[in-house]
């Protein structure tokens, strides 16, 4: 199959997986690993944290309904502390990628789950990341966010939208995604999903998917 899209998203792809800094964040609170995946899976389409990446409610109502949902499994953590630690570290070498995905004529796009919060659409804590992020975004042909546009993945309507825009089809599309749960919905439009586990892996894969050399 012959591609001419590469679709990827941020958190967990072009930067370092959030999941890690969650974890580092239960370690330090004492808090039962993976805690914070354990509060944003119940209820997934309607906690607070899905409410937040659709921008149905604001930071402060988050801080307190996180807090609210947290107790509720037997532990205390508060919403902020979880939006403190969200940004991760840049991948270079995913960055590397884009810019030769784009000299070789493949249009790019990010489709990416965010929360109003932060500076930017990394949602980064620091104007200097904020800067580094925005940098990256520029490369892409175009960028979807969640809460700007009041929908999350894996919602089928995301990645439609996105093909719409850019006018391709979805069978002529590659999606990277930290998150199986956001792969299955577009593999099930036609896309080539690659879930990615590093950004090694990612790499190869993506490499073997186009049948070119990526750094």
């Amino acid at each position: 199959m012959s591609y001419s899209t590469v679709l990827f998203d941020f958190g967990g792809v072009i930067t370092a997986s959030p999941f890690e800094a969650f974890n580092r964040l239960e370690e330090e609170r004492g808090l039962p690993r993976d805690f914070v995946r354990r509060v944003n899976a119940a209820d997934p389409d309607g906690n607070a944290w899905a409410r937040f990446e659709r921008a149905e409610i604001d930071a402060a109502t988050f801080d307190r309904a996180f807090a609210e949902e947290a107790r509720a499994l037997g532990h205390a953590l508060e919403g902020e502390a979880v939006l403190a630690v969200l940004a991760g570290a840049v991948r270079p070498a995913m960055v590397a990628a884009l810019d030769t995905l784009k000299r070789e004529g493949f249009t790019i796009g990010c489709i990416t789950n965010n929360v109003p919060s932060g500076k930017g659409a990394g949602m980064a804590r620091s104007e200097s990341a904020a800067a580094e992020i925005a940098a990256i975004m520029d490369r892409f042909d175009h960028v979807i966010e969640s809460s700007k546009v009041g929908v999350r993945k894996p919602d089928p309507r995301i990645y439609q939208m996105m093909c719409e825009t850019l006018d391709v089809a979805a069978a002529e599309c590659v999606y990277l995604d930290d998150l199986g749960i956001n792969c299955k919905p577009a593999a099930m439009l036609g896309m080539h999903a690659i879930k990615v586990t590093s950004g090694e892996q990612a790499l190869a894969d993506l490499s073997a998917a186009l049948g070119t050399v990526l750094p």
